[in-house]
C-alpha cells in the first residue's frame, strides 16, 4: 500500500471543496469579471486584492484594485454606478471569481462612457476593431 499524496487531498480541497481559497498571482492579484445579473452580458474585467475580495464579500457591493492608480476602489463610488452583488462564483482552479451585479446609476460601467467595457469586436485577422456597441461620440 503507497502512503497518501498530502497533495492530492489540497487539489481536491481547491477543486471540489467547500471551502474559498482564492488563488492570488504573484502580484497579489485574481481576475474579476463582472457580468450583469438579468441579462448576463459580460460587463467589465477588473482585479481584486484580498482586501477588495473581503470587502466585496462584507458589503454586498463591488471592490477592485487599481492597478493603475495603486488603490482600492468601490465601483460606482464618483459615477453612481454601485455594483450590487447578486451572487460571487470562482472557478474551479479558485485563480478568477465571476461576479453576477445589478448596476446602479445609469446602468453602465465603462469608464469611457460605454454601457460595458466589451464595446468593440476585432474585424479580422489584421487586428482591426470595429465598435459594436452604441456609446458617446469617439
Amino acid at each position: 500500500m503507497s502512503a497518501p499524496d498530502p497533495s492530492a487531498d489540497a487539489t481536491w480541497q481547491l477543486e471540489r471543496g467547500s471551502q474559498l481559497m482564492p488563488r492570488f498571482g504573484p502580484d497579489g492579484l485574481i481576475a474579476a469579471i463582472a457580468q450583469h445579473h438579468e441579462t448576463r452580458e459580460v460587463l467589465m474585467l477588473a482585479w481584486m486584492n484580498a482586501e477588495a475580495l473581503q470587502r466585496t464579500l462584507e458589503t454586498g457591493q463591488a471592490h477592485y484594485w487599481s492597478r493603475s492608480r495603486g488603490s482600492l476602489w468601490l465601483k460606482g463610488e464618483s459615477s453612481g454606478q454601485i455594483q450590487t452583488v447578486r451572487e460571487l462564483r470562482i472557478d474551479c482552479d479558485q485563480d478568477a471569481v465571476l461576479l453576477s451585479v445589478d448596476v446602479g446609476g445609469d446602468g453602465g460601467c465603462c469608464h469611457v462612457g460605454f454601457h460595458a467595457c466589451f464595446y468593440r469586436a476585432v474585424a479580422g485577422p489584421d487586428g482591426s476593431l470595429v465598435q459594436v456597441m452604441d456609446g458617446p461620440p469617439a
